[in-house]
């Protein structure tokens, strides 16, 4: 197969691209603007590619999703048999501020993005969706049936998409999707080859594990007055790897001709930010600085995963369950960027 992956020289997307390289001989393109990917980590893909034994290594578009026309040159020359979907505006404070820029990168280009995907004959279409379309759900934990009422900019783009996705695969019958809806992804490479490296990140690992080393000199806590036990939200973190792998699952399922479906993907249990700042501070054995700072806008309370449907239908499951260990990758890779 020709795989297209879009955001693939980013965080989430360079670690599937990695397990493709790894454990498969498909042919991959990466198509990326690099605003928050970096040319580095295609070149450390290339020559993971290169270890393999690969020669024609990974195919590489410096391209921005919005440039429509350029876009679908691409996709007259390039027939690709799947794409996977990663490039996306992620924060959610500022989809807040801005959710113009959320609305029109992650659902205008996302829907250009399916509609040349039918047009050229794309049979599978893997979406990196997000828990933020639950909102601030009821229940602890959230199932694929669970209502989805987003409370930011962020989540209602990427249920827009969603609903995109849903209705195309409906029109065309030769295609089909899956949604993978994402909880907190952290940690890096198990090797410390690739992680997390975009400016400015707001993911709480990642700026703990930039305090250990010193490029912060504090970090928030951004309210703790939930309704938690110790008052700070509570999140369902993976690890990144375990995250890739659903991503090599779900591409399988569609190849065996199954149904178009919507999954989960945590690990079913979370932990409040306050129990993650002292596992960061416990396995880098150092006493970094935390201030508390007022809530941010759009933060729910408690979201938790119930992974039960992808554990039973994509036949996946996690092998690096472990916040310590998602929390030494983040750290080594912080230190691996700092020198």
């Amino acid at each position: 197969m020709h795989i297209l992956v879009t955001g693939g020289a980013g965080y989430i997307g360079s670690h599937v691209v990695k397990q493709l390289i790894e454990t498969t001989t498909h042919r991959i393109s990466i198509l990326d603007n690099l605003s928050t990917g970096h040319r580095s980590t295609v070149d450390t893909l290339n020559q993971i590619a290169r270890d393999k034994g690969s020669r024609k290594g990974i195919t590489f578009y410096h391209e921005d999703l919005k440039h429509f026309d350029t876009i679908k040159k691409i996709f007259e020359t390039g027939s690709f048999d799947a794409v996977m979907h990663f490039a996306a505006s992620i924060v959610v404070p500022e989809s807040v501020e801005n959710p113009l820029k959320y609305y029109m990168n992650n659902t205008v280009n996302t829907t250009h993005l399916i509609q040349l995907c039918t047009a050229y004959n794309v049979k599978h279409f893997i979406f990196s969706s997000t828990a933020a379309v639950y909102g601030e759900p009821n229940e602890p934990q959230v199932t694929e049936t669970t209502r989805t009422l987003p409370i930011n900019p962020y989540g209602r783009s990427k249920l827009m998409s969603e609903q995109v996705l849903q209705d195309a695969t409906q029109a065309h019958k030769d295609f089909s999707h899956v949604i993978l809806r994402y909880f907190n992804v952290a940690g890096a490479d198990i090797h410390n080859r690739i992680g997390q490296s975009f400016p400015n990140a707001t993911h709480l690992i990642k700026v703990a594990a930039q305090t250990v080393i010193g490029s912060r000199e504090n970090m928030m806590i951004f309210g703790d007055d939930y309704a938690t036990p110790d008052g700070t939200c509570i999140r369902d973190y993976i690890h990144v790897d375990d995250l890739a792998s659903a991503h090599l699952r779900a591409l399988e399922y569609l190849e065996e001709g199954r149904d178009s479906s919507v999954f989960n993907v945590g690990y079913g249990h979370g932990y409040s930010v306050k129990e993650v700042v002292l596992t960061m501070k416990e396995v880098s054995n150092t006493d970094f600085s935390v201030l508390m700072a007022p809530r941010r806008a759009g933060d729910p309370a408690v979201l938790i995963s119930n992974n039960s449907k992808i554990k039973s239908v994509l036949r996946w499951s996690a092998q690096y369950d472990d916040l310590a260990l998602i929390c030494q990758t983040a750290l080594a890779w912080e230190r691996t960027v700092q020198n």
